[in-house]
């Protein structure tokens, strides 16, 4: 497969793109990636439902390298979390695992673009209703965290994100402050990405009509000019997260999410 300067530009810009909203919203770029990836693969001839599939765990891949960078710029602002982190991270290694070596490989293509698009636009509604927690209510006790943990793992590995399109919610439904929800989920991304990761590779191994220089189901071209762009930007995302007040982060992460789940809605009822 030739590999043309034009998609190389295309998938740089990408990069840049997502690294700063991985940045800005603690969600690992994905949600950005999975539909436009999902797009430059169909335009390499790569059957549709394969193409939603590699999409997400290419995607997944690149976050692997963007979350570091981005929760390296968190943490210097003091804003990370760990002490959530550490506790819902076992739960998300079970649960990344169970979905990137098990059920992902089972369904179709178009079933995972229909989950992505239900679930993201669920989430981004839940965040533009505003609903304020109940004072009372905190961080689940250890067992919880662990549940917790292994949903946000699960459902991540069945769209390609870095989770923070539910860790986010979760943890601002918990009262956690949004700014210290945003640098925590950045921070859960590695271990999501680094277990699902793993799980497309070892999965996808036997998987009829990849593209050429395809790991499993990652598309190693793409992930290699994404990764190299998205840890450029992801620090610059991370500051102006801590600039933005708390209501319009809140609208921007939701607006987000809701313009991809439209398309991956499109794509869901137009793949066969």
């Amino acid at each position: 497969m030739p590999f043309d300067p034009i998609l190389i530009t295309e998938l740089a810009l990408l990069g840049l793109c997502t690294g700063f909203l991985a940045g800005l919203l603690g969600i690992g770029g994905g949600m950005v990636l999975v539909p436009f990836l999902t797009y430059f693969l169909g335009q390499q001839q790569v059957a549709p439902g394969l193409a939603v599939k590699m999409a997400i765990a290419t995607s997944m891949a690149t976050i692997v390298f963007t979350s570091i960078s981005s929760v390296r710029a968190h943490h210097q602002r003091g804003a990370v979390r760990w002490d959530i982190a550490r506790r819902l991270a076992p739960g998300i290694v079970l649960g990344s695992m169970a979905a990137s070596l098990g059920v992902f490989a089972l369904l179709k293509g178009s079933f995972l673009a229909l989950f992505f698009a239900v679930f993201v636009g669920f989430s981004a509604w839940q965040m533009l209703r505003n609903k304020r927690p109940a004072p009372s209510r905190q961080m689940p006790g250890t067992a919880g965290q662990l549940a917790a943990g292994g949903t946000i793992g699960f459902l991540s590995g069945l769209v390609g994100a870095g989770g923070g399109f539910i860790s986010v919610p979760f943890m601002v439904w918990c009262n956690i402050p949004i700014h210290h929800a945003v640098a925590t989920s950045a921070a859960l991304g590695f271990p999501i990405a680094l277990a699902n990761a793993a799980g497309y590779m070892v999965s996808g191994q036997s998987v009829a009509g990849l593209p050429p220089l395809s790991l499993g189901y990652v598309w190693l071209p793409a992930l290699a000019v994404i990764a190299m762009c998205s840890v450029l930007t992801a620090p610059l995302g991370a500051r102006a997260a801590h600039q933005l007040p708390v209501a319009r982060l809140k609208q921007v992460f939701a607006m987000l999410l809701m313009a991809l789940a439209a398309y991956m809605l499109w794509k869901g009822i137009t793949t066969g």
